[in-house]
């Protein structure tokens, strides 16, 4: 998405009127609503370059240069640590951020990053199938993608920490497993999914499993209730085997220059009428309790979205492996890739 850039006088922010000029933002697709960013742009006095992609890994090597240009990113929870680690973020000032009093409970020191030292969590989900209707029996398990009748109308996620989760779940593990045993009984479940598989998509099978080109995906519950919004044939099961749970969050990078007014927009995004907003525009699962009180009935009971308590309890939160792990992962993903 291109945005104007406009050149204002001073608005009271810290630092040169040239490195306040314009906030470059890079985020998931389809995760504002269409007037958070021009409104911003106009509250502010400033300009906005917004970018937008569809993987943790397109972000991460984007950034890791520590020269990309963007000020914020929106990195999933259990890439928080490993880009701290890296040295990409700056730390937060919460003195600028007012709104973190609206996050939600479980969100304000939560075990990827006690205190929020590093990251604002913004938006969360889980991963499950969404399918067509027209699917029997449907689906209700991660096994349920290795049948036949859904040869070449099947997609899963263009993502390891997904596709390995799904393969260790369906064989009753762990989804942050270490253990190289089960790790490779995943890659071996996931390279004999994979002749049933028309291919790795991520938010791109949206569109596809509208017109029912697709019968069946691995997709997280945003993107699969944007489907669901554009076609009632859609629905959407949390797998009986267990799911993945993410938190996607808006961190600053150490490289960017303008970190006040990255700080501004951090703190707008935490504003509950702005983030209910955003959650009614783009059907996500908003961190924020103050926005969360402002939706409809409808819309905060929506199961796909805000799965209730027992199924909740079978999500398992994603965690950052340790180096010697990710390794094998990175190896047996591209084992994968190259079946």
């Amino acid at each position: 998405m291109k945005r104007r850039v406009f050149l204002v006088a001073l608005t009271g922010l810290a630092g040169c009127a040239r490195q306040r000029s314009r906030l470059n933002v890079f985020n998931w697709s389809n995760y504002v609503a269409r007037e958070t960013v021009p409104d911003f742009e106009k509250e502010f006095g400033v300009g906005v370059r917004y970018g937008v992609y569809e993987s943790n890994e397109e972000m991460l090597a984007r950034v890791l240069t520590g020269n990309s240009g963007w000020d914020v990113a929106f990195p999933t929870h259990s890439y928080v640590a490993p880009m701290r680690d890296l040295g990409l973020l700056a730390e937060l000032d919460h003195d600028r951020l007012p709104n973190l009093d609206h996050l939600a409970a479980p969100f304000r020191s939560p075990d990827w990053d006690p205190g929020l030292r590093w990251s604002v969590p913004y938006m969360w989900g889980a991963s499950g199938i969404v399918y067509n209707r027209a699917v029997a029996p449907p689906p209700v398990a991660w096994a349920d993608l290795w049948r036949e009748d859904l040869a070449g109308r099947l997609t899963m996620l263009d993502d390891p920490f997904e596709v390995l989760g799904a393969c260790l779940k369906k064989l009753g593990f762990s989804l942050n497993s270490t253990d190289e045993r089960e790790l490779r009984l995943a890659a071996r479940e996931a390279i004999r999914q994979k002749r049933l598989l028309r291919a790795y998509l991520n938010a791109e099978v949206r569109d596809q499993l509208v017109a029912g080109d697709v019968l069946a995906a691995q997709l997280w519950a945003t993107t699969a209730q944007q489907a669901i919004e554009s076609s009632p044939q859609l629905a959407f099961v949390h797998p009986l085997e267990g799911f993945g749970l993410y938190m996607d969050c808006a961190v600053i990078l150490k490289e960017s220059r303008r970190k006040p007014l990255a700080h501004e927009f951090l703190n707008y995004l935490l504003r509950p009428q702005v983030a209910a907003a955003i959650v009614r525009a783009t059907r996500t699962a908003t961190a924020n309790d103050g926005a969360l009180a402002l939706l409809d009935e409808p819309l905060r009971q929506n199961r796909t979205l805000y799965p209730p308590p027992e199924v909740l309890a079978r999500g398992e939160w994603f965690r950052p492996m340790p180096a010697a792990a990710q390794r094998l992962r990175d190896r047996l993903w591209t084992e994968i890739k190259a079946a």
